[in-house]
Order: C-alpha cells, then structure tokens, then sequence
C-alpha cells in the first residue's frame, strides 16, 4: 500500500504541516495519477493540484491561487493539445460547479436531473471533454481555497482583486505564467466561464491578446450575463418572457394548445411576440391605448401561465421575482431562480418575492460534501483552510464593464477566435433569450455570425446537473473545439 501510495502522489512542494493548515501556502503542488474512461476509452491522466502565485508590480507574493490542472498523460506532443482554462462566476464562486459536474473527470452524486442523494461522493464523469482537451480549474481571490497573503494589508489589497477590470488583470497575467510553467504556449487555448465567469472571460480574452499577447481559439459562454451590453426599460422588461413561458410549459400551466406542443415548437412562437410586438408596446408606456394594452396582456398571461390581471398590475413588466412566486402560488410552491424546475416552500403564500432559492440550496447540498471529500481524498490536497463555495468579494467595483465590446474586438482582431454560447431553457437569472440577444448584440456589423454559436439545454443555469444535457452540452463543447481548431498551416487572415 505504502509503494502504491508513493507512486500515486509526487509532492513538487509539500502542503504545511498540521500546525500551519490554516494558512496555504502560495506556491504548492500535489501531483496524483488517475484514469477514467470517457465514452468507453480509458484514457489516462495526470492531476496537479495546488496554488500558484500572484505577484504584484513589485514582484512580492499578494496571493495565491488555488487550481486544478487534468493532463491527459499518454498524449506525447501536446503542441496540437487544447488547453481549457475554466472559470466559474459569482463573482466570489469557486470553480466547483463545472468541475465536479461538468467537464472534469469526476462528476458528483446527483440523480438523473440534478437532485442530491446520499451517500455523498463522487464518480467517474463519461461525458468529460478530458479525452479531446487538458483542463485547468482556476479559482480567482478568496474561492475555493484561494487566499491573499499572509502579512499583506488586505483591505488596501481588494482594489487589485475585487472588481470587473482588477479580476481581468490579475488573471491574464496568471494565466500567462501558469501557460508558461507548464509550457502550454504553442496549444490552441479555450476559456470557459459560466455565469458571472462569462463577464471574466469575455473581458480575459481582450486583455490575454493585448496585456500577455496570448491569443485563443475559443470562448465559451456557459448562462451568460449581459457583458456590459445595454438593455435597459422596454428591452430589459421584454425579454424574460420567453423564460416565463419555457418556465410555465415546464410547470403545465400553460394553455392546453400551447402545453401539447413540444418546448422548442412553442419557444420561437414566444420569441417572434416578443420582439415584433412587446417590445414596442411596452416602449409606449402609459400613452398605450388601454384596448392593445389589455390584448397584450391576454397574450402575455396566455404564455407566462399567470394571470392577465397580475400582468396588467405590472404595467406589463414582471418582474422575474413575482414570476418565481406567482407562478405556482395556487399549489403553495415557489420555483428556483437558478433553475426553475426546482421548487420552494415558504412560510407564507402572500408575497412577492421566494423566501429562498431552491435550487441554491439544493445545489450547496450535493456540491459541497462533494468537493471537500475529492480534494482531500482522491487528489490528496489535505489542508485546515475552509474552501470557500462563495468568498467574500464585495464590494466589486462594476463599473467601466465593456466585456461584451471587448469580446467583439478580440475576435475582430484574431480570426481564429470562435464563441460558443450555451444557456438552459429555465434559467431565471441569465434567461436564455437575454443569452441569445447578447450573442446579436456582440456585433452589430454581422460580420463576425460565423464565429459565433448557440445552443439551447432543458434545465436551468447548470445545464449539466441534468443527464440528457450533460451529455448534450459537452458533445457540444467537443463539436466547437473541432471546428475553431484551423487546420495544419492555415493563417490566420481575412
């Protein structure tokens, strides 16, 4: 047991000792070796986990951050090897969601769509993009087990992490030595960011071009926010529409005409009223004659699967929090903002708001026995320090948020960058429609439509808690990195 143990686990820098565990340290690996099989193919692999870290223009240690890094081990050049480097959101969310349900090779216990079971733990993950693709797990200042240093003034520190363009400098030039520690340069390199990572790496890819002159083949935008892109009164009201319809037909609240068809039919019938007819109703405001204001709201109550009264009462703009209340009043439930397949239970049915949100707390569940048992136990990190699901991060500075601009000169300026954005019908949060109006948005001149794609999933804001799409989303993230990988010699040229 003692030999097999030595050579599972190469400590590059060993973890403090038991008395110092409260603190990491900035600069540490623990090397373990594994396999999976991945679509019936065992394919071999090599886990890094561990902290690399952030200096400041001084060269003094100010951070280090905590990162898991899978390299598929019987690849010999890995000059043609993609390298993903994943991010979740938040801000102030560790890396956990995507890698123990998503793409890495360990997939928590979890149903079939996404509810806890006990005994906690996890499994092997077939659907994992391991096999076309090496991962590394990033969890930016006080996530997962994340920290500043020790001995620097961390209140006059949070500038330099805790904002939309301090997160975006810090991480490209960590992006920039941990491509060079593990002499990735000449790989096609891909970010992925999910939720408030897809504002991180949509602004990542500008700044790894023009700060690190690092340039990539791919972005992928898992529930993405709104990139800075405008869409405020009559847009911003419209929009959630197609989400409270997918919402209601998921509920069976729709009309039957409507609840007999199937998700994806009834979805562009939403889709086209809202863009060609509420929208400009609601850009009328109060001089809307009150007959098309009422024809309106009959229509809007026939898809979102509450009451015309209740729309009405909302001058035509619900908000998504009164849906989440409303939708199943009758039945004494709320449903999740996250993921409205999920249901809630609060103290009173009044209100306009859920006490909780279901699906977060179903999540937390599943999630956090899970990656605290992985860690130390499969991958032999052992620490005291507590991994942080959600840091504290605020106040984050929002402001001057031109990732969606910036995304768009990125791939102006490097034609072999693609975008992929991938969004969960019930998702209340980052709202599918609202995913595929930024992806129009992105670039008004249309001259870049052929680098950008979407796709569409059946359960909410992880896409990939629910088997069928698990399956889906990832056979989508393998078909992108197929088709943005140019071909031997190919320039990159217009």
């Amino acid at each position: 047991m003692r030999k097999l143990l030595a050579l599972a686990i190469l400590l590059s820098i060993v973890v403090l000792p038991a008395a110092a565990q409260r603190a990491i340290h900035p600069d540490s690996t623990v090397t373990t070796k594994h396999q999976v099989t991945i679509k019936g193919q065992r394919v071999p692999y090599t886990a890094i986990t561990g902290t690399q870290p952030v200096w400041d223009e001084n060269g003094k240690t100010i951070a280090g951050l905590f990162y898991t890094y899978y390299e598929r081990s019987d690849v010999k050049d890995r000059s043609t090897r993609p390298l993903v480097i994943s991010f979740n959101g938040g801000p102030g969310s560790a890396s956990v969601w995507m890698h123990i349900a998503y793409t890495g090779p360990r997939l928590l216990n979890i149903d079939d769509e996404g509810y806890p079971v006990q005994p906690y733990g996890f499994r092997e993950n077939p659907e994992s993009i391991l096999d076309v693709a090496d991962i590394v797990f990033v969890n930016p200042v006080n996530t997962g087990y994340s920290r500043m240093a020790e001995g620097v003034d961390k209140d006059k520190l949070k500038e330099k992490f805790f904002g939309v363009q301090a997160d975006v400098k810090y991480l490209a030039e960590w992006i920039n030595t941990f491509v060079t520690r593990k002499s990735r340069w000449a790989s096609p390199k891909y970010l992925i960011g999910e939720s408030y990572g897809t504002t991180r790496v949509a602004g990542l890819a500008h700044e790894l071009q023009n700060s690190q002159w690092m340039y990539l083949n791919g972005v992928i935008l898992v529930s993405p926010t709104e990139l800075g892109i405008e869409r405020n009164g009559p847009v911003d009201a419209a929009l959630r529409l197609p989400y409270f319809a997918a919402t209601a037909w998921y509920h069976q609240k729709l009309p039957q005409d409507l609840q007999q068809k199937d998700l994806t039919d009834l979805l562009p019938e939403v889709e086209e009223f809202t863009i060609n007819e509420l929208i400009p109703a609601i850009a009328r405001g109060g001089f809307l004659e009150e007959a098309h204001k009422k024809q309106i709201a009959a229509k809007m109550a026939r898809y979102a699967g509450i009451s015309e009264q209740s729309i009405l009462q909302h001058n035509l703009d619900v908000p998504p929090s009164f849906f989440w209340k409303e939708l199943l009043r009758d039945q004494g439930y709320t449903v999740g903002r996250l993921d409205s397949r999920y249901k809630g239970l609060d103290s009173q049915e009044a209100g306009v708001r859920p006490d909780f949100n279901a699906e977060l707390t179903s999540w937390l569940h599943s999630f956090t026995p899970a990656i605290n048992m992985y860690l130390r136990d499969e991958l032999k990190y052992k620490t005291d320090v507590k991994y942080n699901m959600f840091g504290p991060v605020h106040p984050w500075n929002s402001n001057n948020n031109n990732t969606g601009e910036n995304l768009r000169q990125a791939m102006a300026q490097n034609p072999y960058l693609h975008v992929l954005f991938q969004a969960g019908y019930y998702d209340g949060a980052t709202d599918y429609f609202n995913a595929k109006y930024s992806m129009w948005q992105l670039d008004p001149s249309g001259r870049l439509k052929d680098r950008l794609s979407y796709k569409g999933y059946r359960s909410g804001h992880m896409m990939y808690l629910r088997k069928e799409d698990l399956v889906k989303a990832n056979e989508d993230i393998r078909e992108f990195i197929r088709i943005s990988t140019p071909k031997k010699g190919q320039p990159a040229m217009y």
